[in-house]
Formats: C-alpha cells, sequence, structure tokens
C-alpha cells in the first residue's frame, strides 16, 4: 500500500479525479484529497470525503497544530495532481505555497505527477509550454493530455486522460520509480504493432491466435506518456487506443505489412508487439465451407511475408527495431536459446522474449520477460504489470536512440 496525495485543480474535469480516487482506493492505496478551493465548485468536500475517508481541507492555517502541509508531503509515496489547470502549473512553477495543495508539493520529495486538463489555447500558449519545460526540467512528470471534446463544442489537445488511464500511469511509478515516466522521448516518433492478425478461411472462419494486444497498448500508452508522438497499428483489438496515439486498425498479416513499412519511413522506434500469422489460407472460399458428411478438404498454406525481417532491410540510420518472440522450450533449447537464435536471424536491436503457454503472457494483464539485445545486453523483467515491462523496454530503445542533433537524417 501506498500514501498517495490526490490534488485536484479548479477545472471542469475535476468530476474525473471522484472515479480516478475509487481507482486508487481500490487498488489498495490510502489516499489523501488536496482539493484547490476553486475544485470545490465542482465536487463538494463530501463526495471526496466519503471515498477518501479523511477530512478535505484546502487552507495552510487548518490543522496548525500538526503543520499539515508538511507532515503530509513528507509522508507521500506520490503526489499526483489531476486535473493540473493552467493555473495550478503556473503556481508550481513558481514555488507558490498559497493553499495546502501547494505547500505540500513544495514540501514533498517524492515524485510529482501531473495530468493538466485546459482549454486548447490555454495549453498551448507559450506561457504554459514554458511552465511544463520548466517543471520537466527539474524532475516533475508532466503526462501530456488528451486530444478530444472540451467544454464546449470544440475539440483539440487539453482533454484530462481518463481514469483508467492516470490510475495505470500512476501505478507505474509507484513501483518502477519516477524515471519510468521521464520525458525522453519528447520529439520522437514511435510506431507500434499490437494484437493478433487473422487470416480468412472462408467468411466466417479465420486462422488467428490469442493475442490481446494489451503489450502493444501498454507500450503505447507509456510511451505517449514520455512525449514521444505514438502511432499504434492494431490488428483485431477491441480496446480503445490510449490518449496520444495514432490509430490505424487492420485485421490481416498483409493488411498490418503494409502499414507497418509505410509509417516506419518516419519512425525512431518500431515495436513489432504484434503477433502475426506464419501462415495464410492458399484459397480463400467465396461462401462459407459447408460442413456435410464427409471430412473437408485439406486447408493449403502459404507463408506469410517476414514484416520484421522487411522492417530491418529498410531501416533509416540511426532507427531502433525491437521484436517480440513468443517461445516454448523444447528438445533442441530453452526458450532463451530460440530467442537468441531469433535475435541473430532478425538482426534487430532489441528482442523481447516471452515464454507463452496456458496462463500466460497471452490475454493477461500482466507479463515477464527477458530482452536481449544485439549489443548483448540482457534484461530479465519480472512478472508484473505490462507497462512494467513497457518502460523497461523503453529505456533500453531510448538508450540506444542517436543524439537529436545528431540525427543522420
Amino acid at each position: 500500500m501506498a500514501r498517495v496525495v490526490l490534488g485536484v485543480a479548479g477545472g471542469i474535469a475535476a468530476y474525473k479525479s471522484v472515479f480516478l480516487l475509487r481507482l486508487l482506493t481500490e487498488a489498495g492505496h490510502d489516499v489523501r484529497v488536496l482539493p484547490t478551493a476553486s475544485a470545490l465548485r465542482f465536487v463538494g468536500a463530501a463526495t471526496f470525503e466519503a471515498l477518501s475517508h479523511s477530512p478535505i481541507s484546502t487552507e495552510v492555517f487548518d490543522d496548525v497544530d500538526q503543520v499539515a502541509h508538511v507532515r503530509i508531503g513528507q509522508e507521500a509515496d506520490l503526489i499526483l495532481v489531476a486535473p493540473a489547470t493552467a493555473d495550478l502549473l503556473a503556481r508550481t512553477v513558481h514555488g507558490r505555497a498559497d493553499d495546502l495543495l501547494a505547500a505540500t508539493m513544495l514540501v514533498a520529495r517524492c515524485p510529482v505527477l501531473l495530468a493538466p486538463a485546459m482549454h486548447t489555447e490555454m495549453w498551448e500558449h507559450p506561457a504554459t509550454v514554458a511552465n511544463v519545460a520548466s517543471l520537466r526540467e527539474r524532475g516533475v512528470l508532466v503526462i501530456p493530455p488528451a486530444h478530444g471534446r472540451l467544454t464546449g463544442a470544440d475539440t483539440g489537445p487539453g482533454r484530462l486522460l481518463e481514469p483508467e488511464e492516470i490510475a495505470d500511469l500512476a501505478e507505474l511509478v509507484l513501483r518502477a520509480g519516477p524515471g519510468a515516466l521521464r520525458p525522453d522521448l519528447l520529439g520522437r516518433r514511435v510506431l507500434i504493432s499490437a494484437g493478433g492478425t487473422r487470416e480468412p478461411v472462408d467468411p466466417v472462419r479465420f486462422l488467428g491466435n490469442r493475442s490481446s494486444g494489451k503489450q502493444g497498448l501498454a507500450l503505447a500508452r507509456v510511451a505517449a506518456a514520455r512525449g514521444a508522438e505514438v502511432t499504434l497499428v492494431t490488428a483485431n483489438v477491441d480496446a480503445p487506443a490510449p490518449a496520444g496515439a495514432r490509430r490505424i486498425a487492420v485485421s490481416t498479416a498483409e493488411q498490418l505489412r503494409v502499414e507497418m513499412l509505410r509509417e516506419a519511413k518516419r519512425a525512431d522506434i518500431v515495436v513489432m508487439a504484434a503477433a502475426v500469422a506464419d501462415f495464410r489460407p492458399t484459397v480463400v472460399s467465396d461462401g462459407k465451407i459447408k460442413k456435410g458428411s464427409s471430412d473437408p478438404e485439406p486447408v493449403a498454406l502459404t507463408r506469410n511475408p517476414d514484416i520484421l525481417r522487411e522492417l530491418v532491410a529498410d531501416r533509416h540510420p540511426g532507427q531502433v527495431i525491437v521484436g517480440f518472440a513468443a517461445e516454448t522450450g523444447d528438445a533442441n533449447g530453452t526458450v532463451l536459446d530460440h530467442g537468441a537464435a531469433k535475435l541473430a536471424a532478425k538482426s534487430v536491436d532489441l528482442l523481447v522474449v516471452n515464454e507463452v503457454g496456458a496462463e500466460i503472457a497471452f490475454d493477461r494483464p500482466d507479463n515477464a520477460a527477458t530482452i536481449l539485445s544485439a549489443d548483448g545486453e540482457q534484461a530479465i523483467v519480472a512478472r508484473g504489470p505490462k507497462a512494467l515491462l513497457a518502460a523497461r523496454l523503453l529505456d533500453m530503445a531510448s538508450a540506444r536512440l542517436p543524439d537529436q542533433g545528431s540525427d543522420p537524417r
């Protein structure tokens, strides 16, 4: 259990903080809510008190005998502010201590995670841009807001991320530390595939696999939170794309191949997390194959193109390419033996080796893997939320990028 301070600033998105509070408490964390006075004009103190089981205060002069802002700040494992308004960002930059939330942030030495929400013009204003840059330079984690419907009829960047996404990122920081969301991918383009391809046999049936796309979605969420421009190519994934990711939906291996090869031309990091069918039916029936009274004709198969190999062959200088290998051990070698052979054969920079099987890897919220690199580094990621593996993989991929000032393109 972690001690989380949930700050709530005065914006219309403050209502989402109620759902975020519920998610944090259901995850077992001890949450103290510190709203600003203006936040309480959107959500009443009684709501926060009932869900957090803690008193609500906005003033430094409340509970003076306990020096509340010092005690709360010193005891916190994480300060999470959602929504963080333009005013809150500005006050934080200048070290203001004019309410309990601001004063607590000055005292705290734990990670501080801010989830902004404001109108597009406010988010893009030079003052806000400079404030965000200044906060990031000090080590404050600022998640880029989502693009979507705002208070009025207009749409644009500035929408608060959904509570589930914010809770996932907060959990990542608590487990892996603030480095998991450092803004090292600002100005970078990251291309990620997710899900599993389906190769039609007839209008009803297909050859497929058990991949849910959850690992690819986790990669996209963490990459976007670290500042990347993310393109996510999904094969048969029902879940919504994370905020900040541009989504391209496909179904078959050939469709995935076309999109990945096109999008990779402008990507700094390419991650092939999708499970691609090795084979497809040679002939696809126009009508449903009937059951009949006799055994059906065998389905002839044709090998699908090796998308990862093509990406490597078509790579531009400085591009980092990551592959995934779902493996099982056999008489010819262990899971890592097969992974090492695939790393050499594919000529990728990094290969994520998963042991798969019943109740392992596919369609689960957690994952465990070993990341192998072409230069000999090996990282073991213990079982945990898929965001943990995503963060470690992006650490290694980012470290292999050329400096932006010396990008060979």
